[in-house]
């Protein structure tokens, strides 16, 4: 008899497949969930361009009108139509904008609603997003806002436009920041 025990049966390959699905399964019920890191929309800081031309419209207008054609009978009506119209268009774009654009990014997925009467939301998980860029010019720096620009691998949306955006270099971050540290819970290549 020999006193060397034998050695202990290896698992089959599928038995070893079924242990690592098991442990990674409960590694992804313990796993922390969803939840929010910020939350935006337009800001009105991005339309001050727009109104400051308007006001510039509207006084010049008053003002040339005041100087030479104080004469022609109902220029008043016509100019204050022409005017009504010209600021309800801004203040229009200013309310779509404003009410229908919505983004919500949390640690797994960048959600985007567009509409105002009729709300489309589409949603993009973090991890098919390839690169994350934002633009400003250069009052849009003095005032923090900007256009982010989010390219991926989502079908409906292989680029995704998010204008005037409050904080516009933080929020870049933070999506890049959160796309980056999906990919390496995930072991996947990032860029």
């Amino acid at each position: 008899m020999s006193d060397n025990p034998s050695p202990a049966p290896q698992p089959s390959p599928t038995e070893q497949f079924k242990e690592m699905a098991a442990a990674k399964l409960e590694a992804n019920a313990q796993a922390p969930l969803e939840r929010s890191l910020w939350k935006g929309g337009y800001s009105p800081k991005a339309m001050y361009g727009s109104w400051l031309i308007t006001i510039a419209i509207t006084a010049a207008t008053i003002a040339v009108v005041a100087i030479f054609a104080k004469d022609i009978e109902n220029i008043w009506y016509i100019i204050g139509a022409a005017l009504l119209l010209l600021w309800m268009a801004v203040i229009a774009t200013y309310v779509f904008r404003r009410l229908g654009q919505h983004y919500e990014l949390t640690t797994q997925r960048f959600i985007h609603q567009n509409g105002v009467l009729v709300r489309k939301t589409d949603r993009i998980e973090v991890i098919d997003i390839e690169d994350v860029s934002y633009t400003q010019g250069i009052i849009q720096r003095m005032l923090g806002v900007g256009t982010i620009q989010i390219s991926g691998r989502d079908q409906s949306h292989p680029i995704l436009q998010l204008n005037g955006i409050d904080n516009v270099p933080e929020v870049a971050s933070l999506i890049d920041d959160v796309r980056r540290d999906e990919r390496r819970k995930r072991s996947l290549h990032t860029r």
